[in-house]
């Protein structure tokens, strides 16, 4: 078996609109999906209110415990934005304006013929030390401090961050998946693939069901860094199908 590099990564989504309804949230799969790509194990997911306390809580218990923890949410020109005032809590440092960012900003907003604002100067709110995350599509930029990456909420926005910000980042071998498909329900598939899910414990093993209508079937997942192992459990999980299909026949 081929050794494997493996990155883990949190996310933490802020924002009162999230808990209460009023915004879906559109972050959480695509952060999911590209660090997934990458090689990156998303192996835990915040979602908190615009409350500083709660933010510096939980960025601390996760910047402990994994390799990169990304931020959603907070940074815009309102007085409930408050992320950047959070994060630089949560590290000790003092939360300025950032020469760079008003200097783009300021900019900006004159190409526009638009006032430069108090509130938008906010914007440019960031810990004294971190670097930018670039932002293409509006210009506000995010920001990284230590191992942890924030950006904003607006999920066209929070994308054009993230594509900037992967290729820069440590990253691990990624995950490899094979779907079989069975005819079989997970009441009928639930021990025999127990038993399979034993024997092959470099893989993670995950049973999908569907309905059409009429019957219930099964995705049996097989998820791993290594392809012989990928190989042997899905030779074991196919085993395992045919058995049940002949002990039906002889039934």
């Amino acid at each position: 078996m081929t050794s494997a590099s493996i990155v883990t990564a949190a996310m933490l989504a802020i924002g009162d609109e999230l808990l209460s309804g009023r915004t879906k949230d559109k972050n959480i799969g695509h952060l999911a999906d590209m660090l997934t790509m990458v090689g990156i194990d998303l192996r835990e997911v915040r979602i908190v209110a615009d409350d500083e306390e709660a933010i510096v809580e939980a960025v601390n218990a996760l910047r402990g415990r994994y390799d990169h923890v990304f931020t959603s949410g907070g940074i815009g020109p309102t007085h409930d934005d408050i992320t950047a005032d959070a994060i630089s809590k949560a590290f000790g440092v003092e939360c300025v304006h950032d020469p760079k960012a008003m200097e783009l900003l300021g900019a900006m907003y004159e190409r526009r013929g638009m006032d430069f604002t108090e509130a938008r100067k906010r914007m440019a709110r960031m810990p004294l030390g971190a670097d930018h995350i670039a932002n293409p599509v509006s210009t506000a930029p995010g920001f990284k401090i230590g191992n942890v990456y924030v950006m904003a909420g607006v999920p066209q926005v929070f994308q054009a961050m993230l594509d900037s910000l992967l290729p820069s980042l440590p990253t691990g071998t990624p995950v490899l998946s094979r779907t079989v498909r069975s005819p079989f329900g997970e009441g009928d598939i639930g021990t025999p693939l127990t038993e399979v899910q034993k024997h092959h414990p470099e893989t993670s093993i995950g049973s999908y069901p569907k309905f059409d209508g009429k019957s219930f079937s099964t995705d049996i997942v097989i998820r791993g860094r290594d392809e012989s192992a990928i190989a042997e459990a899905e030779a074991d999980v196919a085993a395992m199908i045919e058995a049940i299909s002949r002990s039906r026949q002889g039934g």
